[in-house]
């Protein structure tokens, strides 16, 4: 009897560790900060696309400023909370995802919210969540809005990832911008400096609970938007 439990036990933990590595690309190892590597995956090299530019001169390149500052989110589990701050600014414990672009953005001295708030004052009408009458407090923070001004002032790029295409991969990289509306629900990150063996590129961004780093291939609403800054 307790060799059978031993067994039914066994086989129980290998059925919840396979789902889990294989549901929806292992986002349930992602997001509590787990580095599963997929076994039998041949290793993929994507070339880097670096740029040496250095606005805040830090000595660390503008986009990897960005992903730098927006992994601190990952790093102390950023609460998902959604409210509306006097100033617009939520306190650094606590955000959306919204927050970890601009919060990104602003580790490379780009200040996002003065940016995108002076564009919602002089085309108010390009802004679909500010219903004619610009709020600083809050139109930085909405995805629409921020889709809007990268879509403007951002370089855009593919929104298809394509599984073990080199070229397509490197299309992906450290810093840039992703959206997604329309979908389950509208959302925006920043990809990160790391990838699977197999080069898919993995996300920062925050939503319920918290903020974490999980691959691009684990979300299933439509990329409708990539965007790098132009540095």
């Amino acid at each position: 009897m307790i060799q059978k439990t031993g067994i039914l036990i066994a086989v129980f933990f290998t059925f919840v560790v396979c789902f889990s590595l294989l549901f929806r690309d292992g986002i349930i190892f992602d997001y509590l900060g787990v580095n599963v590597p997929t076994p039998f995956t041949k290793k993929l090299e994507v070339p880097a696309t670096i740029s040496e530019v250095d606005l805040n001169e830090n000595g660390i390149p503008d986009h990897l400023d960005i992903v730098f500052t927006a992994r601190r989110e990952v790093d102390q589990r950023t609460p998902y909370k959604s409210v509306y701050y006097d100033g617009g600014y939520p306190p650094d414990t606590e955000g959306v995802c919204t927050d970890v672009v601009w919060r990104g953005l602003l580790g490379a001295g780009i200040n996002l919210k003065d940016l995108l708030d002076k564009d919602v004052r002089e085309n108010t009408e390009l802004y679909p969540r500010v219903g004619g009458t610009p709020d600083p407090n809050i139109d930085f923070r909405r995805v629409p809005n921020q889709s809007v001004f990268f879509e403007r002032f951002a370089e855009p790029l593919t929104t298809e990832i394509i599984k073990g295409d080199i070229e397509n991969l490197e299309q992906w990289q450290p810093g840039d911008i992703v959206v997604f509306l329309g979908g389950d629900f509208d959302h925006v990150g920043i990809v990160s400096d790391k990838r699977t063996k197999d080069g898919i590129p993995y996300l920062i961004h925050n939503t319920y609970p918290f903020a974490s780093e999980i691959k691009l291939t684990s979300f299933t609403s439509p990329i409708t938007g990539h965007y790098r800054w132009k540095y």
